[in-house]
């Protein structure tokens, strides 16, 4: 079984967020998801300043089996992007939920999250799909 934080929210396109003490987010994909895609090769990040709207498609992960959309789980604005996937997109394999995060969002409105799944709601998910 896939590995889900209790102190993350989770969409059902899995996408991760765990909410940063000065008010952005930090989004990745879910272990889960990294496990379905297999060894990554590539990803393509956001351009930071850009806005999104929840569930728009912003970002790209391609494995040796496919490429994937990787979807805004909330509206915001990207103040960050993980640089570091360019030259180690293997990281959202081994470290989905710490080194392999994609991007940090300024959410549009103070409750973005409360659509979200929690970890039980996301496990659920996951079992039935």
């Amino acid at each position: 079984m896939s590995e889900a934080p209790d102190d993350l929210k989770y969409s059902k396109s899995h996408e991760w967020v765990r909410m940063n003490d000065d008010g952005t987010v930090t989004v990745g994909i879910t272990d889960h998801a990294q496990g379905l895609l297999g060894d990554l090769v590539y990803v393509e990040v956001p351009e930071p300043g850009r806005e999104l709207e929840a569930e728009e498609a912003c970002a790209v992960v391609e494995s040796v089996k496919a490429a994937s959309d990787v979807y805004a789980p909330i509206a915001g604005t990207v103040v960050q992007v993980n640089e570091d996937l360019a030259d180690n997109p293997e990281a959202v394999n081994s470290d989905a939920y710490g080194a392999g995060w994609i991007m940090k969002l300024k959410p549009a409105d103070d409750d973005a999250l409360a659509d979200l799944m929690d970890a039980t709601e996301y496990q659920e998910f996951i079992e039935t799909e």
